[in-house]
Parts: C-alpha cells; sequence; structure tokens
C-alpha cells in the first residue's frame, strides 16, 4: 500500500490555504492532480488564480521531488490504484472539484514502436485509464480533465478512444475533446495532443449556445462547450528547454530531460482552466437571474 509523501491529514481549507470566494469573484476549485509528473496540470490551472492543488499521485522518484519543492505540503500518493475516496476522505482531503490525468501514453503512441502495442487500451500502461476512470466514478468531480496522445483516438479503428467514452458514459459522464498542439497557443513545434474534458451528465453543460456535443453525439463534434478559449497571447518558444542535452555536469539531466518529455503543457491546462471558470460563472449568472 502507498503512502502519501510528507502529508499530516488535515481539512482541505487548512492544506490548501484556500481563499474565500467572495475574495476571488469566484469559487475556487480544488484540483486532485494524477499522473503528475512535474505538475504541468497544476501549474496552468493554478495560474488562472482559481485553482488549488490539494494532493497528486505520481510515482516518479525524480518528479516527486519536483513537486515537492514546488507545492509543500501537499500530499502525493504513489500508485493510482491506491487512491480512492475513502482514501482521500481519511487523509482530510473532503473536496475535489476537479481531476486531472495524462494516463501513460505508451501503449497507446505511434512515436516509440518499441512500446507500441495493439492491446492500446487495455495494455498494462495506458491500461490505467481504468483506474482513473474508477477514481473519476468514485469522487465524482465537477470537472475531470484528460490528456494523452492524438492516436489515442484513432488507434484500433476509434475503438480505444470508444472505450474511454464507454467508460465515462458508464459512470454518469460527457465528455468533449479537441487535437490541441503546443504551437497553438506559440510554441516553434507541433506536439499534437488530445484534451478532454468530462462533466457529470447531470450538470447539463449542454445546454449552452455553443454546446451540446456530447460523449454520445460522435467524436467528430466534440469539444464544442470550450471552443471559446481565447488562446493565450502569442509569443515565441524556446524549441528546447534550456537543460542542455549534451551538457556535462549538468545534475540530473537524464532526469529533467525525461520529465519535461513527458510534461503536458501547462498553458493549454491554463487556457482550459479559464474556459470552466468561465462556463461556471455562466451558470451561476443564470441560476441567479431564475
Amino acid at each position: 500500500m502507498s503512502q502519501a509523501q510528507n502529508i499530516t491529514p488535515r481539512p482541505v481549507a487548512q492544506a490548501s490555504g484556500l481563499t474565500p470566494p467572495d475574495a476571488l469573484g469566484g469559487e475556487f476549485f480544488t484540483v486532485l492532480d494524477t499522473f503528475s509528473g512535474i505538475g504541468g496540470f497544476s501549474l496552468g490551472l493554478e495560474r488562472t488564480g482559481r485553482f488549488k492543488t490539494v494532493a497528486f499521485c505520481e510515482m516518479d522518484a525524480y518528479c516527486q521531488e519536483v513537486l515537492k519543492q514546488h507545492w509543500e505540503g501537499i500530499p502525493i500518493y504513489d500508485y493510482i490504484e491506491d487512491v480512492t475516496a475513502g482514501r482521500l476522505l481519511q487523509d482530510g482531503i473532503g473536496r475535489v472539484d476537479v481531476i486531472t490525468g495524462g494516463f501513460p501514453c505508451q501503449d497507446v503512441s505511434t512515436a516509440g514502436s518499441m512500446w507500441f502495442t495493439p492491446e492500446g487500451t487495455n495494455a498494462p500502461r495506458s491500461g490505467l485509464w481504468g483506474e482513473l476512470a474508477r477514481l473519476i466514478g468514485e469522487v465524482r468531480p465537477r470537472y475531470a480533465i484528460m490528456e494523452n496522445v492524438p492516436n489515442l483516438i484513432a488507434g484500433d479503428g476509434g475503438r480505444w478512444f470508444g472505450r474511454i467514452l464507454s467508460d465515462l458514459a458508464e459512470i454518469g459522464f460527457d465528455a468533449e475533446w479537441h487535437c490541441i498542439p503546443a504551437s497553438g497557443i506559440g510554441a516553434p513545434h507541433r506536439r499534437e495532443r488530445v484534451w478532454i474534458i468530462a462533466y457529470p451528465s447531470e450538470q447539463g453543460l449542454q445546454g449552452s449556445s455553443e454546446a451540446g456535443n456530447d460523449s454520445s453525439q460522435g467524436q467528430e463534434r466534440g469539444y464544442q462547450l470550450f471552443t471559446g478559449c481565447s488562446g493565450v497571447p502569442w509569443r515565441a518558444w524556446e524549441a528546447e528547454p534550456s537543460v542542455g542535452r549534451v551538457v556535462v555536469g549538468l545534475p540530473r539531466r537524464v532526469d529533467r530531460i525525461k520529465a519535461l518529455g513527458n510534461s503536458i503543457v501547462p498553458q493549454i491546462a491554463e487556457e482550459l482552466g479559464r474556459a470552466i471558470i468561465s462556463i461556471d460563472e455562466t451558470k451561476h449568472q443564470m441560476q441567479t437571474q431564475e
């Protein structure tokens, strides 16, 4: 059984330093960041000023060191198989509004043929999606945000992605998705990824003017609710992070490069976070006018 790292069970508000909603002009979203890596999801979402990570789940030792340095005191669970709604409550994490997860891509990615397997989302690594789906079903957050390689959609004639949507539907969640490249927010490299936003069916988000295209209506019509993402200001990025692939003597160079390669693009997570805030504020305004 894995243990949360550096945690003394405390109420969520105390553990996260949550700011009262009226101080921010809106509600604060609490985040459970799974398959965290070096915290790309949390970095992007927290940049909006309205999200706060209350727990991580990451097994890599180097990534855990990075998370501990930048999110001091936030619990880190080693294995997603051991994270349950009951375990979170036991550790004082009583509210989770958003679950994020860039679940393993090795079994569905065409980039590394040595890892690729026809089992796809049923293989041991990418099959950890099943644990993420279980956790979403147990916790029932207001939103779940997932990221993976675009071949997840096309693999096995669409059956891999069909399993994702089917699993979400089985636990009562609708989903929207879109392939968003890093170049779409100003990077000089493509790095295309599929981004999925899921939410409980009873939320009725399909009622907005741009929505109505959920997981039951065909993958070619996904990502309608969040089409209004404005895009962060265009700016030039360095083609490679300044870690130096051939620098001699740079501490943990291989670990750094691996962690960066596995990370998501925080700027995209930030934009999705802003879209969630916008939709939530619109819903709140509609409710107050009724």
